[in-house]
């Protein structure tokens, strides 16, 4: 194809130099950028692994001072910090624009508002990839949140249910959204899960330590596994973000305050989870608030691991259709020890389900489709521009 011939400059904007669901997400991306043969520089507003990630792969990467939406903001000092960081990111923005003449910006998240308008004011194609649904929030901060959007020339959302709630809160934005699924990298071939559960079943919870993510909930259904006496550990891979830590000490005080400190590990961030997959039984996710959808979930499923997943958003979205996968209530404890019982009491039938959907999400989620169909787009912005 004649993008392919062609070398684009792509300015990726990305929010966070970590290595979570979207961080890897960005990875799948812009390696499909490079199998283009284009020239690719990612700007992001910190220091974290992603970076040395992004250099392995010969990617040139920029400190930006763009400020990101957090709620930590939404106070009269954070007010104050997120006007300054926009003054400050305008001017640094710009500046990086006009020196590397980009043919297309690749803004990878609505948290960084500010690329959008950067891209109308540089007369620069903005395609913008959302990965993010807060269908709790009230109506007027979702349309503001999506108001950016607008300035868009292209939008791919991650999911139908992110694509319909931005649509839902600014209706101008009807139609606009184009659907790629995340492509999830599997293990290659998944290691076989346990012939049979002998001693305690082995749960796993992998992603960010924070309450809408309910790691407290499986937590307290562990806790309840115990007073059933159904034997059962759990491992929590993942951390906080920074200045979240009474959330984690509020965990410890729980696994202490309810005799759990025997059967309940945390293990802090890794990088590669791989290992901690291979070795559990089955997986939770359990997030409160609605989530875009659920790359934790697809790892899992491709892993060939039983999963129960809460009842809600994008992630019921990622988890349809999968025989291993049970849905429970947001927040519903008890819910989540019923599903964890039964996976122990019909291991068998579990275990044989998982192996059989590890094949169908390794087809649906493709990183080498995902790659393409990305590629396609951006290339798509830069066509209808020329």
């Amino acid at each position: 194809m004649e993008q392919e011939k062609t070398a684009l400059k792509v300015l990726v904007a990305h929010p966070s130099s970590e290595l979570y669901g979207t961080d890897r997400v960005l990875l799948e991306s812009v390696d499909g950028f490079l199998e283009r043969g284009w020239r690719v520089l990612v700007t992001v507003p910190v220091d974290g692994p992603l970076i040395p990630e992004l250099q392995r792969r010969g990617i040139r990467t920029v400190r930006g001072q763009t400020p990101v939406l957090r709620k930590s903001l939404m106070s009269p000092s954070g007010l104050v910090r997120l006007l300054g960081g926009t003054i400050a990111g305008t001017i640094k923005g710009l500046q990086l624009i006009r020196q590397t003449n980009p043919d297309v910006i690749y803004v990878n998240t609505i948290t960084i508002p500010l690329w959008p308008v950067l891209g109308r004011l540089t007369r620069t194609p903005v395609l913008t990839h959302v990965h993010e649904a807060e269908g709790s929030a009230p109506r007027i901060l979702r349309a503001a949140l999506a108001t950016p959007l607008l300035l868009a020339n292209a939008i791919v959302a991650n999911s139908r249910y992110s694509a319909e709630l931005h649509a839902k809160s600014l209706p101008l934005l009807e139609g606009r959204a184009q659907v790629i699924y995340n492509g999830v990298p599997g293990p290659g071939t998944p290691s076989p899960a346990r012939a049979s559960i002998t001693g305690p079943l082995r749960i796993l919870y992998v992603g960010r330590l924070s309450w809408r993510k309910g790691v407290d909930v499986a937590l307290d259904a562990v806790a309840e596994l115990r007073k059933r006496g159904v034997p059962a550990v759990l491992d929590v891979v993942g951390a906080v973000y920074p200045g979240y830590e009474d959330y984690e000490q509020g965990l410890r005080n729980s696994v202490d305050r309810q005799g759990l400190q025997d059967v309940v590990t945390f293990h802090g961030f890794h990088e590669d989870v791989s290992a901690f997959r291979q070795a559990c039984d089955v997986a939770v996710v359990t997030s409160r608030l609605d989530e875009p959808f659920g790359n934790t979930a697809v790892e899992t499923l491709l892993a060939g691991r039983p999963l129960v997943v809460s009842d809600t958003s994008g992630l019921r979205e990622a988890a349809a259709g999968y025989a291993s996968a049970q849905f429970v209530g947001p927040g519903d404890m008890l819910a989540l020890a019923d599903a964890l019982e039964k996976v122990r009491q019909n291991w068998d039938s579990f275990a044989m389900s998982a192996n059989a959907d590890a094949a169908a999400a390794d087809r649906k989620h493709s990183p080498a489709g995902y790659r393409t169909a990305l590629s396609d787009a951006v290339a798509a912005v830069v066509g209808a521009r020329r």
